[in-house]
């Protein structure tokens, strides 16, 4: 009867009373038995605490734990609500009428609360992230779009109480920022941003045209996890071209005067990474050290997907030009994310850090594969 309260896939979703089956798959509950286990074995072996990955061991422990607390709330109050509709079945009580709709009403809003801890159970789901925007072809237009798209992350973050730092960045003189790389700090902030990953298309009037015609923007935008210290990727000496320059951003004369930036180059794999937000060139390097890490990293995982999906037969488009997300300006005012299908009309509100929707849609996709509008007509068609 209430199985529609813990459906991960909608708010209310039409298909519960037919399938109640297919609302309770998203949340793995033995498989999260299974990793509190595991993880409780190790934290409990001698020496732990003197190994490497204790804090790795000790955080994810707390957060599997605090998922499965919530579970169990969850499970124990609709428990009691199907008892006390069995009653209400019985007998013809106002008190516990109210009673019931009162506590269902804030159970479902405690679950709609929910919903994104369920939905962020990935590996490094929990990590910081590191977000780069670099502005596509298009010229001052790709370069605005690409500044704006970094102030909707920035707006997004600072609503959310997330912290931003940011690593590095080249702007134009004209207008618009050419690339900006910044880490997000804040708890599960990759698992929140790793749907942003992708080429996001702006239609609208340009402002740098004088004739007033409409243009196309792309910029793409990279999201990639933290590393806790214990994950290794190797890193040869020699497989690294290190240069220095002046910083250009702001951040004090003896910033500004010494050659306190540095560039890496990974030769092997032709991975770029820089920093100049540090006072000091050791600082920079530590943290763009810190950036390749997850660079190479995220490469390999991206190979082994390709090269899993090639075997299986799975034929899928990954290229910059297949764009996973639409903002028109005009002649109308839409977004559309083409992989959910999440659709909002309120573009400023979206542009001004109101993310959560386009978010929550495509986590509930990448669990689910159901897209936003699919209910009852679509199955039964």
């Amino acid at each position: 009867m209430f199985r529609w309260l813990i459906c991960l896939s909608a708010p209310s979703c039409p298909t519960c009373a037919r399938q109640p089956a297919s609302c309770v798959t998203v949340f793995d509950l033995p498989g999260l038995l299974s990793s509190i286990e595991k993880l409780t074995e190790l934290s409990l072996a001698e020496g732990f605490w003197e190994s490497e990955n204790a804090k790795d061991v000790t955080r994810d422990l707390v957060i599997a734990r605090s998922r499965l607390d919530k579970w169990e709330d969850v499970a124990s109050e609709l428990g009691e609500l199907e008892a006390l509709f069995e009653m209400l079945s019985e007998a013809d009580d106002q008190e516990l009428t109210g009673e019931f709709y009162e506590r269902s009403d804030a159970l479902a809003r405690k679950i709609e609360e929910d919903k994104i801890f369920f939905l962020l159970d990935e590996e490094y789901d929990s990590s910081q992230a590191i977000v780069t925007v670099h502005a596509g072809a298009g010229g001052l237009d790709s370069q605005d779009w690409c500044e704006m798209l970094y102030r909707m992350y920035l707006r997004w973050a600072e609503a959310r109480g997330f912290a931003v730092k940011v690593l590095d960045g080249l702007s134009d003189q004209e207008a618009g920022i050419k690339s900006v790389t910044f880490q997000v700090n804040g708890e599960f902030a990759y698992g929140y941003l790793k749907g942003e990953a992708g080429v996001h298309r702006l239609v609208r009037i340009s402002p740098f045209d004088s004739a007033k015609r409409r243009h196309t923007s792309f910029a793409s935008v990279e999201v990639i996890p933290v590393l806790p210290d214990s994950v290794a990727v190797e890193i040869r000496p020699e497989d690294l071209k290190m240069d220095t320059f002046r910083s250009s951003g702001a951040g004090g004369q003896h910033v500004n005067m010494t050659d306190s930036a540095v560039r890496i180059t990974h030769i092997p794999s032709g991975i770029i990474v820089s920093c100049q937000i540090e006072r000091s060139q050791h600082m920079n390097r530590a943290t763009a050290m810190q950036v390749l890490r997850s660079k190479l990293f995220e490469r390999t995982m991206r190979e082994r997907r390709e090269q899993l999906e090639s075997i299986q037969g799975e034929k899928r488009a990954i290229a910059w030009g297949s764009q996973i997300r639409s903002y028109t300006l005009q002649p109308f005012q839409l977004i559309k994310d083409h992989r959910s299908g999440c659709e909002i009309g309120n573009v400023n509100a979206v542009l001004d850090g109101d993310l959560d929707e386009l978010i929550m849609a495509y986590l509930r996709f990448a669990k689910t594969g159901q897209t936003c509008g699919a209910g009852a007509g679509d199955e039964e068609g």
